[in-house]
């Protein structure tokens, strides 16, 4: 069974594409047909590509490693952030910093410089600054946050990116397929799918059709993090059982020490014995 249905998708207006004249023609497998001068997308298609994405997704999840969402633009924006922060998954949803992955040791720096700044405060070190000083700390801190505060425990490159509008966030797909890092992306008609290794082609300006495939993939996500818990139950009985011990160097030379301590003794109580029956 699928994910999400046919008619679930209809509903979302996730089959209205652009018009005619802004179309990509590396986007003609995915229409349907044409309507008052606008694309229709097929969504019989989108529904098998959702389902692609999302098992490609949860085996992520399931192997523990991070997706990284994008999704800069107003109406999609607040849906993300809402959908994503329930998974622990890393997300930008304000302007995407050059080099957030081709760069990533620099963004790194600027992460452990937000977190230094809250060591500041909770340390002390604050109340020894002027006020001067204390304002452009806090400017700066809120500036970190609200740029790269979703990604703060984003320590190593994502496994993956999911990007909601591909033209609008082109430098951080350019990025990402330079460090060959797979993405998946919701792709409208105006858009080339080829730039994108999972494609789901919908509607990717209205809210509903947003809201609709980010809540069915966040779930795929969250089934990859469970089947991964449940598997470390499983394991955590098998490690707490305590190995055998090895014996090493040391143990081996004090147990032929010993072997040999008692072979000695053994031997003067038989030639004790022996001495007293001869008398």
């Amino acid at each position: 069974m699928s994910r999400v249905s046919f008619q679930e998708l209809l509903d979302a207006g996730a089959h209205f594409g652009h018009l005619k004249r802004k179309w990509n023609p590396n986007m003609a497998p995915y229409i349907f047909m044409e309507r008052n001068g606008i694309h229709i997308i097929d969504l019989q298609k989108t529904v098998v590509k959702i389902d692609e994405a999302a098992m490609a997704m949860k085996q992520i999840a399931k192997s523990g490693r991070k997706i990284l969402f994008v999704a800069t633009k107003k109406q999609a924006k607040d849906i993300v952030a809402e959908q994503v922060s329930k998974i622990n998954m890393p997300y930008v949803t304000e302007r995407w910093s050059g080099g957030m992955l081709t760069n990533f040791p620099t963004i790194r720096k600027a992460v452990k410089k937000m977190t230094s700044i809250d060591k500041m405060g909770q340390d002390g070190t604050m109340s020894h600054l002027s006020k001067r000083e204390i304002l452009q700390i806090t400017r700066q801190r809120a500036k970190l946050e609200k740029n790269l505060g979703s990604i703060a425990d984003l320590t190593r490159l994502p496994a993956a990116l999911f990007v909601v509008d591909i033209q609008k966030e082109k430098i951080a797909i350019a990025e990402a397929r330079r460090l060959q890092i797979p993405v998946f992306a919701m792709v409208d008609t105006n858009s080339d799918p080829n730039l994108v290794d999972y494609v789901i082609p919908c509607n990717d300006d209205a809210a509903k059709s947003i809201q609709l495939i980010l809540d069915t993939l966040t779930k795929a996500i969250e089934e990859g993090l469970s089947e991964r818990k449940v598997e470390k139950d499983k394991d955590a009985p098998a490690k707490d059982k305590k190995a055998p011990k090895r014996e090493t160097k040391t143990t081996a030379k004090k147990s032929a020490a010993k072997k040999e301590t008692t072979e000695v003794v053994e031997e003067s109580n038989n030639e004790v014995d022996a001495i007293e029956n001869e008398e």
